[in-house]
């Protein structure tokens, strides 16, 4: 039998075991030489099938210690949850409430910064050559692990002299400013794609090898059909679930 066959097998079994919940999230693996005994297979075949399965993310390899189920429970966001409130009322912001309502414990770093925004996100913000925009990068945290980044970008001379220009958290959020300076978001238009992470994501987000990202970017627009906001969100594909619910007229 071939050898890419046996690690093949050998890694289908320990990913039916992970799938079917027999070996669950934090749970070890059975040692190498465990798997090479139970399976009368090579320490090089066994080595091969647990390197598969850390490139499709399903287990942390950790020398001298062994080789651990990662945990997969994803964050459910909904989308359509950010805009949803009726003016006037106040709630958290999106990201914390949707920890929240999970009985997890969100977290976040902030930097502001007024810069000279990339040329795509100048686009989406339809703003004049050399324009500067005021961007809030934050990296988030769910359970004090990192869990996604979110770089929110409006036109500097909309939102300079609000709490969207200073380095503080804005318990209510940035789009209820917004809405207090007069542009309430009434459209927004998302592009989701998805890719590898660049070196820096992965050391930020403290990444496992093989997992790959989806970015989110929302443009929100206001009533006078102005875009007032460019948020791009980096998000783990084996933390989060997006889930939109739409209305049918």
């Amino acid at each position: 039998m071939a050898r890419s066959t046996l690690y093949q097998q050998v890694a289908g079994e320990l990913r039916r075991a992970i799938y079917s919940g027999e070996l669950g999230p934090g749970a070890q693996l059975p040692t190498e030489m465990d798997l090479m005994d139970s399976h009368e297979v090579s320490r090089n075949t066994v080595r091969l099938a647990l390197a598969e399965l850390e490139n499709e993310g399903l287990i942390t390899r950790m020398r001298r210690r062994g080789s651990f189920v990662r945990d997969r429970r994803a964050l459910l966001m909904r989308p359509q949850d950010e805009l949803g409130a009726s003016p006037g009322v106040l709630r958290r912001e999106a990201f914390a409430e949707a920890v929240t309502k999970e009985g997890r414990k969100p977290g976040q770093e902030i930097q502001v910064s007024i810069v000279r925004p990339p040329e795509e996100i100048a686009a989406r913000l339809e703003l004049e050559e050399h324009a500067f925009a005021v961007v809030r990068r934050r990296l988030r945290y769910v359970d004090d692990q990192p869990y996604n980044t979110n770089d929110s970008y409006f036109p500097h001379a909309l939102v300079r002299d609000s709490e969207i220009a200073r380095p503080a958290d804005i318990t209510r959020g940035a789009n209820r400013v917004l809405e207090e300076l007069g542009h309430r978001q009434v459209r927004v238009v998302d592009d989701i794609s998805a890719r590898m992470p660049t070196p820096e994501e992965s050391s930020r987000l403290q990444l496992e090898p093989g997992t790959p990202v989806v970015v989110y970017v929302r443009v929100g627009y206001d009533r006078e059909d102005t875009p007032v906001r460019v948020a791009v969100s980096v998000l783990p594909a084996d933390k989060h679930l997006i889930r939109y619910e739409l209305e049918l007229s």
